[in-house]
């Protein structure tokens, strides 16, 4: 089965600026950073040229990394999507049943997640167990700390923030 790695233009343009910046700026300098490395000699004992090779290491795996990830994005714009059952794209207002606070979370691309914002992986614990559940929904959801109960108290779609500013 093909892999899909749903996600907004945001999330899209974000890694694309990552993959921009590593290719353009960042493996460069550390192409630099060696050949400067290999003028020093002895290669046994030459801290700044392991060092380099290894962020040369580092930075090709992130470009494979962000390869994989861009080769299965699709483009999803949740402003087009109804969101009277929770997916993509959806904010959602929801009560802890056992402590009575009120939490909100709006389901994003892995790439775009940022939990202290409030923006939650597709592929996360909760938003798997989330999807597809509306308004007065009770669920009951199995998470890394333990199991949850919640009511869902309003789903909709609302201009997603990936950034404070």
């Amino acid at each position: 089965m093909e892999r899909v790695e749903p996600m907004t233009l945001f999330g899209y343009e974000k890694l694309q600026a990552e993959v921009k910046n590593l290719k353009e700026v960042k493996r460069p300098q550390v192409v630099k950073d060696i050949e400067e490395a290999l003028e020093h000699g002895d290669l046994k004992e030459n801290a700044e040229y392991h060092a380099a090779k290894e962020q040369q290491r580092q930075i090709d795996g992130r470009l494979q990394d962000l390869a994989d990830i861009i080769g299965c994005a699709k483009i999803v714009d949740p402003s087009e999507l109804t969101h009277s059952s929770i997916s993509f794209g959806s904010t959602i207002m929801m009560t802890d049943m056992n402590t009575d606070e009120e939490i909100t979370y709006t389901i994003v691309g892995g790439c775009e997640s940022n939990p202290d914002m409030g923006l939650i992986s597709f592929g996360s614990p909760l938003a798997k167990q989330l999807l597809g559940k509306a308004e007065g929904d009770e669920v009951k959801v199995r998470l890394p700390g333990g199991e949850k109960e919640f009511e869902i108290n309003e789903v909709k779609y609302q201009e997603i923030v990936f950034e404070c500013y």
